[in-house]
């Protein structure tokens, strides 16, 4: 079994210990989303730490997201909700890069695909170029701030 999966479950049954409802509830949609992830297919299997990871990302990108819908509808509470479930999160992510790191991510990356291409990237190449930015990045920024990085170096 991953260490991150221990880590929610130890800190799920720390949450019901301290009667914690809202790491509670965070952490059972997340291990629940986990554990749906392990069953699909064809076959059942066990997640590495790298897969654990990205659904605790998803689940997080999730709140955000709900919270950004709640917010433009006027449910002020419920936006609140799921930014402090997102929050919860964020606890098991790695830390997220600064704007000036990621855009030393974004310059390398074009830098790299200058060197292969023998010219300059531009719009067409953007894809290339997001290929090397994103996994540089590592999961540590959001694909629209990677997006917008590159962007703008590539002047699109």
């Amino acid at each position: 079994m991953s260490t991150l999966k221990e880590r929610l479950r130890s800190d799920l049954t720390a949450a019901m210990k301290s009667r914690d409802e809202l790491v509670k509830a965070t952490l059972r949609m997340t291990l629940t989303a986990i554990g749906n992830a392990e069953v699909a297919g064809t076959e059942a299997r066990q997640l590495d730490d790298d897969e654990v990871l990205s659904i605790v990302a998803t689940e997080a990108k999730k709140r955000a997201e709900s919270a950004e819908v709640f917010s433009a509808a006027g449910r002020d509470e419920l936006a609140a909700q799921e930014r402090a479930e997102g929050e919860v999160l964020a606890r098991y992510l790695p830390a997220q890069l600064s704007d000036d790191e990621l855009d030393v991510i974004a310059r390398e990356a074009v830098e790299q695909t200058t060197a292969e291409l023998g010219e300059r990237p531009g719009p067409r190449q953007m894809g290339q170029v997001m290929k090397k930015a994103t996994a540089a990045a590592d999961g540590r920024a959001d694909g629209r701030r990677v997006a917008a990085a590159v962007k703008a170096l590539l002047a699109i």
